[in-house]
């Protein structure tokens, strides 16, 4: 972290801990106050402020959770990609839901996201392809994601196959790679506080649009 953002984040968490999370500064929009609080935790010098835990459920509820990174959100919702044989797919396949978790403790603050899931459209997850490493690109193509592997030298073998294979040529959307769009059916934002009596918003979505309420921490 810089200088600079290490005073912002200190200003962030000062105006955090000490003047709270009223539901009149919070506002009726739970995506805009989500974008404001993942600018200042960019803006602070947060690690990764895109990393969210991603919790899944197989149809007879058996849970499991992982962390990942986002990959953009809007009105639509909020996107990460993946390998479309992995554990999570799986889970997702049949029960297309899940819930989100962003922690940014530096600040002090914490987004819970709770919703519906569907599949992005090929183009849409080409798209987002095209912009990675092609080192990604590649191992994207190499691991066959949550298969058990006899050791690390099968994985190295195998990238090392697809670097020949797509040598002098653009590296391909894989059949098996795409993404997922988390539709958000409830926010909850924490705000740490004094003398833990932290500041709970719960937004949930209603016919009309957003109902708030506030928790106790």
């Amino acid at each position: 972290m810089t200088v600079l953002s290490v005073l912002r984040a200190l200003l962030t968490l000062g105006k955090g801990v000490i003047r709270g999370l009223s539901e009149e500064k919070a506002g009726p929009d739970p995506l805009s106050l989500f974008a404001e609080w993942f600018r200042d935790a960019k803006r602070a010098g947060v690690y990764l402020p895109e990393a969210l835990s991603l919790a899944t459920a197989t149809r007879d509820g058996r849970p499991s959770a992982r962390m990942m990174l986002l990959k953009g959100f809007d009105e639509r919702g909020f996107r990460f990609f993946t390998n479309y044989d992995s554990r999570k797919s799986g889970d997702l396949t049949s029960n297309p839901r899940a819930a989100m978790v962003f922690h940014w403790g530096a600040l002090q603050r914490q987004v819970r996201i709770r919703g519906d899931v569907e599949k992005l459209s090929e183009e849409e997850s080409r798209a987002y392809f095209r912009t990675r490493p092609r080192g990604s690109q590649l191992g994207a193509w190499a691991s066959d994601q949550s298969s058990v592997l006899e050791n690390r030298r099968e994985l190295v073998e195998r990238f090392r196959e697809h670097e020949q294979r797509f040598k002098d040529t653009e590296v391909p959307l894989p059949p098996f790679w795409g993404g997922y769009r988390l539709i958000p059916h409830s926010f909850e934002f924490w705000q740490g506080r004094a003398n833990r009596l932290h500041d709970r918003l719960l937004y949930t979505r209603e016919s009309d649009g957003w109902k708030v309420v506030r928790l106790a921490p």
